[in-house]
């Protein structure tokens, strides 16, 4: 009954924002604007707050880092071999990357921040943040110069392929919400009371205004095409992806909360920065919009299951 407590509100949220467009009491577009809000001001100010005024037990951040990007590695290599394998020519080796970052790239922000803070409470905030602030520049940077090495583009030097990633890190709301929380909670002064409560009434509007925008974007994906890819991906990321994890918390010996933050933000569905990258490049655009509506489909089911194994390694 706590796990449905749990995952059950979530979907809920994310249900309801499908509905609103399908019937149309919203627009499509709208989710841009409800995501600008929860991106840009709620969900920063989530992440300031609870690291500016949550206890957190001490955590190695290179653990926590080892075991959600060595799981990650683990399932890219993965899914690289099966792209081979489901992929004979040699000009396909871009789809591959492609196929990769569809496979691991999940959707932490969106569903994973409110699933992971329902889960484990405000504590997690502190291992979220570790996975946070490398996440995206990480997988970026990766996809970006392995579609640069496998297509032998050359069309610049490193520094102008890292430059605009580090760029947009730099101005990136959430990272900016996690650097401030940072820097202030190390001045020690906390927060005034009208600061605080003004801060906490933007954050507890970050989750459900996430989940709601989730449910309105997800509108546009449609599962077509390629169905053996789009399962394939769907699979890796929702099953292989965990389980690596799990295995590797367990074996660099995380704490029970960081090992749970890393567990469930592996077990997230691909998200749609995925499908933004297969449209930047016009790779697998369709089967990446398939893994993202199937996968965030099927995560109501594993996700549970998910919540259930987290809550045993306390």
């Amino acid at each position: 009954m706590a796990t449905v407590l749990i995952v059950a509100p979530v979907f809920a949220l994310i249900a309801a924002g499908y509905a609103a467009v399908l019937f149309r009491f919203v627009s499509e577009t709208s989710h841009k604007g409800i995501s600008e809000f929860a991106f840009s001001i709620a969900i920063p100010a989530l992440l300031f707050r609870t690291i500016v005024v949550s206890e957190f037990s001490g955590v190695s951040p290179y653990r926590m880092w080892g075991s959600y990007y060595g799981a990650l590695a683990l399932t890219w290599i993965a899914a690289l071999i099966l792209s081979a394998l489901l992929r004979k020519r040699r000009e396909d080796r871009e789809d591959g990357v492609v196929f990769a970052i569809g496979s691991v790239y999940g959707n932490i922000v969106m569903l994973g921040i409110p699933l992971t803070l329902s889960a484990l409470g405000n504590e997690a905030a502190g291992p979220m943040a570790l996975i946070l602030s490398v996440n995206t520049p990480l997988l970026w940077l990766s996809g970006i110069l392995q579609m640069e090495w496998v297509g032998r583009k050359q069309t610049g030097s490193a520094l102008s392929v890292i430059r605009p990633v580090l760029t947009d890190l730099a101005r990136n709301p959430l990272m900016l919400g996690i650097g401030f929380g940072v820097v202030w909670r190390f001045t020690g002064l906390g927060l005034h009371p009208v600061v605080d409560r003004t801060v906490e009434l933007l954050a507890q509007a970050g989750s459900p205004a996430a989940l709601i925008a989730l449910g309105i974007n997800l509108f546009r994906f449609e599962v077509k095409g390629e169905m053996l890819s789009v399962v394939v991906m769907s699979a890796l990321k929702l099953l292989a992806m965990p389980a690596a994890a799990f295995v590797l918390a367990k074996l660099l010996g995380l704490p029970p909360l960081a090992a749970g933050v890393v567990v469930l933000f592996a077990a997230m569905p691909t998200g749609a920065n995925a499908y933004i990258f297969a449209v930047q490049y016009q790779r697998l655009v369709n089967p990446v919009s398939g893994a993202v509506a199937l996968g965030t489909l099927l995560a109501a089911v594993t996700l549970p299951v998910v919540v259930i194994v987290v809550a045993r390694l306390n």
